[in-house]
């Protein structure tokens, strides 16, 4: 058993596909409609056959709150391994891209957190 597909609740899924893709670089696998929503996921551009993230609408009145709550708990919804995360930060904020941590050792492994501009806060992490 493996994880092919892991979700992260978005406030607005076009809004999410370009930050996801040009911000971050993930490149864009599966674009369906699904009813009133899509079936959007992004991979990363080493792995595209790797695990996808499904950019979910929070139209959910439980989903919208939990995103909410996290956010408002400086609780990141998910977290993305790095190389080197010294770099990524500076070339993240090059971009425009607001931080809530900056890069901070925690053990063997050094963190860093930013607002996806879609509700989240997204932790980045090199072991």
């Amino acid at each position: 058993m493996k994880i092919i597909v892991t979700s992260i609740f978005v406030q607005d899924q076009a809004k999410a596909l370009e930050f996801y893709t040009e911000k971050l670089g993930f490149v864009k696998k599966e674009d369906v409609h699904a009813g009133g929503a899509r079936w959007l996921t992004v991979v990363s551009p080493d792995d595209p056959n790797g695990t996808e993230l499904l950019l979910e609408p929070n139209e959910h009145p439980a989903a919208k709150e939990y995103q909410e709550r996290l956010t408002a708990d400086g609780i990141p919804a998910t977290m993305f391994g790095v190389d080197d995360i010294h770099e990524e930060y500076k070339q993240l904020l090059a971009k425009g891209m607001e931080f809530t941590m900056e890069p901070t050792e925690m053990g063997e492994v050094t963190i860093a957190v930013f607002d996806d501009t879609c509700g989240n806060l997204i932790q980045i992490v090199q072991k």
